[in-house]
């Protein structure tokens, strides 16, 4: 049984081989894999995001359908917000810097960035929690106005901290 451990440990993936002929490959590598990964968080805000869009344009609907439409431009504003947001966050260059790139992240701006990447998914849930506020003030003409202010304002906010994200992984905040 040793003898058979032996040969699959010592028996190295060409890959990881030619890794260790090539200085700095490691690295490179390692920075590939975080794109790869800030792409897939990304797009894993979007699709949060972009289920609270299609909930805002299906209270539009339902704000025209109850004859509620003085309200429809003011739920509009948020619906742009959310909509630029999730454009924005979805069609951003994949982040970090590669082994040629003029911007190198260093470990405290890649922790700034992962801080931002957490204040995107607690926005979503902040922002599901402001449309099911919405939705129930459908019923409460006086509380609607300040439940479609509240939502557009998040919505806002999401484009605002994304905006910031960007100043961290590019130095130009400072």
């Amino acid at each position: 049984m040793t003898d058979f451990f032996q040969k699959v440990t010592s028996q190295v993936d060409p890959f990881k081989k030619l890794i260790g002929f090539i200085p700095g490959f490691s690295g490179y590598v390692e920075r590939q894999n975080r794109r790869d990964a800030d792409k897939l968080v990304r797009d894993t805000v979007a699709l949060r995001f972009e289920e609270q869009w299609k909930r805002v344009s299906q209270l539009q609907t339902d704000l025209v359908s109850n004859g509620m439409i003085q309200y429809v431009d003011d739920l509009e504003k948020a619906a742009i917000q959310l909509r630029t947001f999730i454009d924005r966050i979805t069609m951003a260059a994949r982040g970090y810097s590669g082994l040629f790139d003029a911007v190198k992240i260093n470990e405290n701006e890649l922790q700034a960035l992962y801080q931002y990447d957490l204040a995107f998914f607690d926005l979503a849930e902040q922002v599901k929690g402001a449309v099911d506020n919405v939705e129930a003030s459908l019923a409460d003409e006086t509380a609607l106005p300040a439940a479609i202010r509240n939502l557009t304002g998040l919505a806002r906010l999401a484009t605002e901290t994304f905006d910031r994200r960007s100043e961290a992984f590019t130095g130009s905040g400072k």
